[in-house]
């Protein structure tokens, strides 16, 4: 961790600490994909599900949740830091909503991506659907605290999306009604888009303050490189050098965004080049392994295939930096959160008295 991660890191412990009984902002609102799903998964009509042992062994509970790790996912750190007592629920999950919400809710879903084909192939919640239900949380909201504290929570939140790795990861490569028609260019233009449309949806919602993930380098992530390069250990670079120019443009056009939209805070939280670092020279930062993953044979397997049975699994989590052979590590979720805070602070609001 450099200084600058560390004097972030430091100085909002403080601010949870001092600010524990009240959190830097109100709630946290999360869509997206299974890189920060904590367990909408659980009771859809879809195999992509991690509410199964050995996922979440390592949680605070020390029991499966429905996260794809061994243990917090980013998001949970972000929680923690903003000072919140309780992680953001699932909110397919919420029995009873009303007031559980008042710290924000999760909506994110294994398997979906900013490509309406992409929630289909996989049987889960496309982020359109994300929306929908996040406006049904509005509503629950305004039930539980009146129009005027919702409509507060709702100005003062921060909204946090992780999707688009899925897009190109888990469909675009494998799906020949897309390689064979468009090219990686035509693909990469179509998602922007897609993703400039959600903006503008989430933010005609309220949202004004939102955090967005840019791709990581889906060429190293274990199940591609065994799919696409099996005899080696490197990644493969023509995935990254899609995941690298999609950035460009997910920057630029969020640039557009924020000359467009008034009021919008909205930041790129940039996870490619700490997570390339961390792949390709682990022991680094203190890491043991990056090409396989710590569940089963570390090559391939993800959700169902990583189980209590699988064969391989390794006793501990934080040598790696991928749990299963598409998903992080808690340890490598920790690294990957220190290095966007001081972007991911920006968004807070720390002109009040603290003590």
């Amino acid at each position: 961790m450099g200084y600058s991660s560390f004097f972030f890191t430091s100085f909002f412990l403080l601010l949870a600490v001092v600010t524990k009984e009240e959190p830097l902002v109100p709630a946290l609102f999360i869509f997206g994909d299974s890189i920060v799903d904590v367990g909408n998964g659980n009771n859809l009509p879809s195999i992509a599900k991690a509410n199964f042992l050995p996922y979440g062994r390592d949680f605070v509970t020390h029991t499966p949740t429905g996260r794809f790790s061994n243990g917090k996912l980013t998001i949970d750190f972000a929680s923690e830091i903003v000072g919140f007592a309780s992680y953001q629920p699932a909110y397919l999950n919420l029995k009873v909503k009303g007031k559980n919400l008042l710290n924000g809710a999760n909506f994110a879903s294994y398997g979906t991506g900013y490509h309406q084909s992409t929630a289909t192939l996989y049987r889960t919640l496309s982020l359109n659907q994300q929306l929908i239900y996040y406006s049904d949380c509005q509503k629950e909201l305004v039930k539980a605290v009146g129009q005027s504290s919702a409509s507060s929570i709702i100005a003062d939140a921060v909204y946090v999306v992780v999707a688009g790795t899925g897009d190109f990861a888990q469909n675009y490569y494998l799906n020949p009604f897309l390689n064979k028609v468009f090219t990686h260019d035509q693909f990469s233009n179509i998602i922007i888009q897609c993703y400039s449309n959600f903006i503008q949806k989430l933010y005609a919602l309220g949202a004004r303050k939102i955090a967005v993930s840019t791709l990581p380098p889906i060429g190293c992530l274990p199940f591609i490189i065994t799919l696409f390069s099996p005899h080696s250990n490197k990644c493969v670079e023509m995935l990254n050098n899609v995941a690298i120019d999609y950035n460009i443009k997910l920057n630029s056009t969020s640039e557009k965004l924020l000359k467009m939209l008034p009021n919008l805070n909205l930041v790129i939280l940039d996870i490619y080049e700490p997570l390339y670092k961390l792949i390709t020279k682990p022991t680094d930062y203190g890491f043991f392994e990056s090409r396989k993953a710590c569940c089963a044979t570390g090559l391939i397997e993800i959700a169902i295939f990583c189980n209590q049975k699988s064969i391989g699994t390794c006793a501990n989590a934080s040598e790696y930096v991928f749990w299963d052979g598409y998903h992080t590590s808690q340890a490598a979720n920790k690294f990957l959160f220190d290095h966007v805070i001081p972007i991911f602070s920006s968004l807070i609001n720390t002109n009040r008295t603290l003590l």
